[in-house]
């Protein structure tokens, strides 16, 4: 009986390594084995043809943390992810509460515009902006017919930013739509039954309650926006070094190419992100997630 026992958890363990096998090659091949890579050249250096030179050094992490260069551009991608994140939550909780609040049989319609734009590609929408802003495009064609005159609302930091809030936005207002969703709005009836205004028991309560929608909306924002290439280089005009136009020059059209200093900078990055991740899970709870 014993043996019988033993033959079967053998079986079970096979049927579940067998199982398991295709995910783990996945990520070994595709996640562990480039972070590793990136790690590693992260502290190596290079020769003047831009090939990889396989000696330990620190000095990436040095030109990093000392170069005005690198610090700005740190330093603005933070900035600028922080306000495009700011900015979608302002435009994305009256949204979702609108949505939260509208008669059921449109809530799917008003969802269903929100992910429309999901449904092209983005670098095709990036692309519309850029007719849209363009010196010749329809804002400026709008303004010279009401004798405005024409703008500069192209090739810098302000066309990146429209670019980044109507890219991110979408993930704002979902999720804060479904802590919206399953807000009581009775408490709301029940505070102001208690003498408090609308501005106080929205600050009071519905605010605190609906908190994991807009911590998760906030990550979900902020995250791709600090690697963001793609708008500043089409929308910005590649003017403004931001952080992931850095890497993106350095892995492909420095001269000579940094492999090294661009995989310190991916890896900085990374441990950023990964605080913030942290600090999500750590403000939430898994049934609030």
């Amino acid at each position: 009986m014993a043996a019988l026992q033993q033959q079967q958890q053998r079986r079970d363990r096979i049927r579940l390594m067998l199982l398991l096998t295709p995910g783990l090659l996945w990520l070994v091949l595709f996640f562990a084995l480039p972070l590793v890579i990136i790690v590693v050249y992260s502290f190596m250096t290079n020769d003047a043809l831009g090939r990889v030179v396989y000696q330990p050094t620190l000095d990436n992490y040095i030109t990093i943390f000392t170069q005005s260069l690198y610090v700005n551009a740190y330093w603005r991608s933070i900035w600028t992810s922080v306000l495009t994140t700011v900015i979608c939550l302002l435009l994305g909780y009256p949204l979702a509460l609108f949505i939260a609040r509208s008669p059921q049989r449109w809530r799917m319609p008003l969802l269903m515009l929100i992910l429309i734009p999901f449904w092209t590609n983005f670098l095709v929408r990036i692309y519309a902006w850029q007719i849209i802003l363009a010196n010749n495009g329809l804002i400026n064609g709008l303004l010279e017919i009401i004798g405005v005159g024409r703008l500069s609302l192209i090739n810098n930091e302000g066309a990146t930013l429209i670019g980044l809030i109507y890219g991110e936005l979408p993930f704002m207002v979902l999720p804060l739509y479904a802590a919206i969703d399953r807000f009581d709005f009775t408490l709301m009836e029940a505070a102001a039954d208690l003498g408090a205004s609308r501005v106080q028991a929205f600050l009071r309560i519905m605010l605190p309650m609906t908190m994991p929608g807009i911590v998760a909306g906030s990550v979900l924002v902020f995250i791709p926006t600090l690697g963001q290439f793609v708008v500043s280089e089409l929308l910005g005009g590649a003017k403004v070094d931001y952080l992931g136009n850095l890497i993106q020059r350095l892995f492909l059209r420095a001269n000579p190419i940094n492999w090294p200093l661009g995989s310190a900078m991916a890896v900085l990055m990374m441990i950023v992100l990964l605080v913030l991740i942290m600090l999500y899970f750590r403000a939430t709870t898994e049934e609030e997630r």
